[in-house]
C-alpha cells in the first residue's frame, strides 16, 4: 500500500500532467526560444476575485466551473471573513480544480442563488460541474475539505487521468 502523502504527490503530479496535456505547446517568446511552460502557468492561477451572488445563476457554470457559494446575512459576519480568509490562503489549489467562489452577503436581495439553496445565516456550499451539492457546511470549512471533496467527484477523477473513465 502505498502511503497517503506519497499518493497525493502522485495524483499532484499527475494533474499539473493533465494541465500540461490540455494547454498544448508554449507560445514562443521574443528571444524566440520557448514560453512559459504549463507546470509555470499552473503556479499562477488567476488572482483570487469573489463574484457577487446578484444577477448570477448555476447555469451559467453548469460542465465548466464547480462553484463555491459562500452566505452570510452581512458582509461583515465573522464566519464569512474567516471563510474568505482561507479560500484566499490557499486559493491556487482551488483554481487547478476549477472552482469559482461566488458570494451573498444580502438576504433581501434573495439572489437566485438564496433562492436555491435557502440559507440560514452562514454557509458554504460546493456545487459539482453538473449543478449538485457535493458539499454543504454552516460554518467556515477548511480548503483541504473542499479540494478532498472535489476531487472525489468522478469528474475531476478524470481530469486527472485523461481517457480512463471516458465510455466514448
Amino acid at each position: 500500500m502505498i502511503p497517503r502523502p506519497i499518493r497525493a504527490a502522485l495524483a499532484a503530479l499527475a494533474a499539473l500532467a493533465a494541465l500540461a496535456t490540455l494547454a498544448g505547446p508554449a507560445a514562443p517568446d521574443e528571444a524566440g526560444g520557448a514560453g512559459a511552460t504549463a507546470p509555470q502557468a499552473a503556479e499562477a492561477p488567476a488572482p483570487f476575485a469573489p463574484i457577487p451572488a446578484s444577477g448570477v445563476t448555476l447555469d451559467q457554470f453548469n460542465f465548466d466551473r464547480r462553484p463555491v457559494v459562500v452566505f452570510a446575512d452581512r458582509p461583515n459576519d465573522a464566519a464569512f471573513a474567516k471563510q474568505m480568509t482561507l479560500l484566499e490562503a490557499r486559493w491556487s489549489e482551488l483554481a487547478v480544480r476549477d472552482v469559482v467562489v461566488i458570494t451573498d452577503t444580502d438576504p433581501a436581495a434573495m439572489s437566485e442563488m438564496r433562492r436555491h439553496f435557502r440559507p440560514r445565516g452562514f454557509q458554504i456550499v460546493l456545487v459539482d460541474k453538473q449543478g449538485q451539492v457535493a458539499l454543504r457546511r454552516p460554518f467556515p470549512t477548511e480548503v483541504r475539505e473542499i479540494a478532498r471533496a472535489i476531487d472525489r467527484m468522478p469528474d475531476r477523477r478524470n481530469e486527472i487521468r485523461p481517457g480512463q473513465f471516458d465510455l466514448n
